[in-house]
């Protein structure tokens, strides 16, 4: 008998040597994904006030943003695609390209017909009481925006050679809620495919 009233602490003690931790990153894989889309997009087609062919030095001193090295990365890539150069510094540099963000975020919009979830009082000392949505339908928006621009100049002198104007990209993706249960539109982004053998191609 006392056998028996020993196993299942036996069996208990070694069912808790194993355990599985799992990160969990301020962004999810959907949010970075729509934030490197919206990037991307803003970047598209950017051209300088200089000759094709001058090498340009990313000044990144003032860009302040969560996901930072990729969009500057973005608009090196864009900058390299347009035929300019990437300088690796300013003294080996024909202009300095200073860049600022505007906006690199997320924007969620969520209408609904019905009530929407709610956050209610219910004492004097402030404690809430959350109501979940009761709705007909509801549509959900999340939205990835991005904002660069900047102004060049010359590194030895200082002189200005152009401004960048706002460079501006966005990305969303929608869903739709019929009577809390029915779901359909495009719930996350997928990561981006290609062909088989098709890594690169030539600026």
């Amino acid at each position: 008998m006392k056998a028996l009233s020993v196993l299942p602490l036996a069996l208990l003690g070694l069912a808790a040597c194993a355990s599985t931790t799992e990160t969990n990153p301020s962004r999810t894989a959907t949010e970075q994904l729509l934030l490197s889309r919206a990037a991307d997009r803003a970047v598209e087609g950017l051209i300088l006030p200089i000759p094709a062919g001058s090498r340009v030095f990313v000044d990144e001193t003032y860009f302040k943003a969560e996901s930072a090295p990729y969009a500057l990365s973005a608009i090196r890539g864009a900058l390299s695609e347009a035929g300019y150069a990437i300088a690796p510094n300013k003294a080996e540099a024909d202009a300095v390209m200073e860049v600022r963000a505007g906006a690199l975020s997320l924007e969620q919009m969520r209408r609904v017909v019905g009530l929407p979830e709610m956050r209610v009082p219910i004492n004097e000392s402030l404690n809430v009481v959350s109501i979940p949505e009761l709705s007909i339908y509801s549509r959900r928006d999340r939205i990835g925006v991005a904002e660069f621009s900047g102004f060049l100049y010359e590194p030895r002198t200082g002189a200005p050679l152009g401004a960048v104007l706002p460079m501006t990209g966005d990305f969303r993706i929608r869903s739709h809620k019929v009577l809390m249960i029915v779901s359909w539109g495009q719930q996350t982004v997928d990561p981006g495919e290609r062909d088989p053998g098709d890594s690169w191609r030539q600026f």
